[in-house]
């Protein structure tokens, strides 16, 4: 596996070493032990979620505070996604700054999203089946989310008419978040 920590410190892109053959393929989608390695990350996955959208959903920018908040692993098992993550650590010097990654079933790369982060993606296909692993459970409480379409972050999603939920259409902006990270 190959391990890239993006322009926002903790925040990893994970592309796994595929074996190929008339068969098909496989791969290693987790090894605890070479993450620890590669990042420096101790991490305890608690929770597996997934979810399948069909063109132009978009879901986010979510997370979930302190004492609840998670990290995650996400990849995609079918179809394909924009991902973002907003780095939302006030002593950051990328805080409020985002990162955009294409994952898909094709190139089966994954983003380690630490805790901090809000998250998103929208589906570039019909039928996206979106997985993630989660290092604390959920919290209805403690969740939360931005708007995704707030004019500070400026995320060009590249969709003009994206399908949202009523949760997300009700964002907070990120000019009147008070970051609790």
């Amino acid at each position: 596996m190959i391990f890239r920590e993006s322009k926002l410190k903790g925040l990893f892109i994970i592309e796994p070493t595929i074996f190929k053959d008339d068969r098909g393929y496989f791969f290693e989608s987790f090894n605890n032990k070479n993450f620890e390695l590669k990042t420096g990350i101790s991490v305890n996955f608690v929770q597996d979620n997934e979810s399948k959208s069909q063109k132009n959903v978009l879901r986010g920018l979510h997370f979930q505070n302190t004492p609840f908040a998670q990290g995650k692993l996400v990849r995609v098992i079918q179809g394909s996604v924009l991902d973002v993550a907003v780095d939302l650590r006030k002593n950051s010097k990328t805080y409020g700054h985002h990162i955009k990654e294409i994952i898909s079933a094709e190139n089966k790369r994954m983003m380690y999203i630490p805790e901090g982060f809000a998250h998103g993606f929208a589906t570039l296909e019909n039928d996206t089946i979106f997985s993630y692993k989660c290092t604390n459970y959920y919290h209805k409480d403690s969740e939360d989310c931005i708007l995704y379409n707030d004019p500070v972050l400026n995320i060009d999603w590249n969709i003009d008419s994206p399908i949202l939920s009523e949760k997300d259409k009700l964002g907070k902006k990120f000019s009147s978040f008070v970051s609790k990270f």
